[in-house]
């Protein structure tokens, strides 16, 4: 094989497994969950500037958690972003439903 060959070669294989093996740098299930129980995050402020900096804490979380986890995260992200986004901060009745039904989702899938 020439050497631009074996380069090629092997960046298609560092490519697959980093794509295969987790290479978008996302934590695995068992990470994610010992990280989600560690978090000591405490918003400050105004109810609209904790509403926000609760809304960029959970997309930069959905960001770093498993897949299976990170969806969850990031719909509780989305609502607190409404919330933010609101005149008053506060997260509404439905959205407090939507919010503590992905905490049981995240919550199964770490086997609490």
């Amino acid at each position: 094989m020439k050497k631009s060959s074996i380069a090629v070669a092997l960046a298609v294989t560092a490519t697959m497994l980093l794509t295969a093996c987790g290479g978008d740098g996302r934590m695995n299930v068992q990470d994610s969950c010992k990280y989600l129980n560690s978090d000591t995050f405490k918003p400050t402020g105004t109810q609209l500037q904790q509403a926000k900096q609760i809304a960029d804490h959970y997309a930069d979380v959905a960001k770093k958690v498993d897949p299976s986890i990170a969806g969850f995260i990031q719909t509780m992200a989305d609502l607190e972003k409404k919330a933010a986004d609101s005149a008053t901060g506060v997260v509404g009745a439905d959205q407090q439903k939507q919010i503590g039904d992905a905490l049981n989702s995240v919550g199964k899938v770490c086997g609490g």
